[in-house]
């Protein structure tokens, strides 16, 4: 089950489309005349006239489900279904109708409803998206709906930006992490494929604190294309050869085989490191136990001359 939620200034556009589809069927409807699609739009203009300051009185929301779960999802199901998710979102005491589609493989239902409510109240908006995805999983999880298995259920051919380039962006990564032994091939093996990958400081200092993703125009942090890309769980796949420092213009990799010596004297970990070419504290207590190469150098104090 996936919600997506949308906001217009037009009843029109929104009711003609969902109900102008071919074999499109009006489950249910609430404070509209449904005697033809005239008579809808005409009764959501009139409660939206309640609140004019509103500029966008229409809400349109897509609730679609797994093809896993076509048989039992009948139309009174979907009603029910489609009522419970308002009802959880909030969406109360106000004109709606609720549509189902036939032209996808994917069961789905549309629901246009009017923001203004019955008492001339504008419904709340705040934090819909966080809302819609929290209550999604709640209702899969109460009437035991099918739960996708990750990004590889989805039809990428059917995305548009800034979705596609998202999903290309995720691919790329999952395929070139398992083949890179560090952040330098990583980097190449992408840029290959027209993705380049920038470092996030914390403040002014050398040490990363994030990461994100370019294609072409778009951009994207690390966590937001997956949680598993977040720079952290990135860096911790290579290991102590992923090693990097980020100069004030470009990253350096950090040689291989001489960090592999330094593994093999763990006892002299850190004195090592505080020995290379500076570029390491010396403090034991700044190391991050997975990534000792993201502490902070530590100003010196400077001398006051007497």
């Amino acid at each position: 089950m996936i919600g997506k939620i949308k906001k217009g200034s037009g009843f029109k556009g929104c009711v003609n489309y969902v109900l102008g589809k071919k074999q499109a069927a009006l489950l249910h409807a609430d404070g509209v005349l449904t005697e033809n699609r005239s008579n809808i739009i005409r009764s959501f203009c009139t409660q939206a006239e309640m609140n004019p300051g509103l500029k966008k009185p229409v809400g349109h929301i897509a609730l679609s489900y797994s093809t896993v779960d076509a048989p039992k999802l009948t139309d009174v199901k979907m009603v029910q279904l489609a009522q419970e998710y308002m009802r959880e979102m909030k969406i109360t005491d106000t004109q709606y109708i609720i549509v189902r589609h036939q032209d996808r493989e994917h069961p789905h239902v549309h629901i246009v409803f009017n923001r203004i409510d019955n008492n001339g109240k504008t419904i709340s908006d705040r934090n819909d998206m966080y809302r819609n995805e929290q209550v999604c999983k709640k209702l899969k999880a109460k009437h035991g709906l099918y739960f996708a298995k990750g990004k590889e259920q989805v039809k990428q051919h059917r995305l548009k930006e800034p979705d596609k380039s998202k999903y290309e962006i995720y691919t790329a990564v999952k395929n070139e992490i398992g083949k890179s032994r560090n952040w330098q091939q990583l980097q190449e093996r992408l840029a290959e494929k027209d993705i380049t990958i920038q470092f996030k400081h914390k403040g002014k200092s050398d040490e990363i604190q994030g990461i994100s993703f370019t294609k072409g125009e778009y951009t994207f942090k690390g966590s937001e294309i997956d949680r598993s890309f977040s720079f952290s769980k990135l860096d911790g796949l290579f290991g102590d050869s992923g090693l990097v420092t980020v100069t004030e213009h470009n990253v350096q990799w950090v040689d291989t085989p001489v960090r592999g010596q330094a593994l093999a004297q763990e006892s002299s970990r850190v004195s090592l490191f505080s020995g290379c070419v500076g570029l390491f504290s010396s403090n034991p207590a700044d190391e991050d136990p997975y990534n000792p190469y993201l502490k902070k150098k530590k100003k010196k104090k400077r001398q006051l001359k007497l």
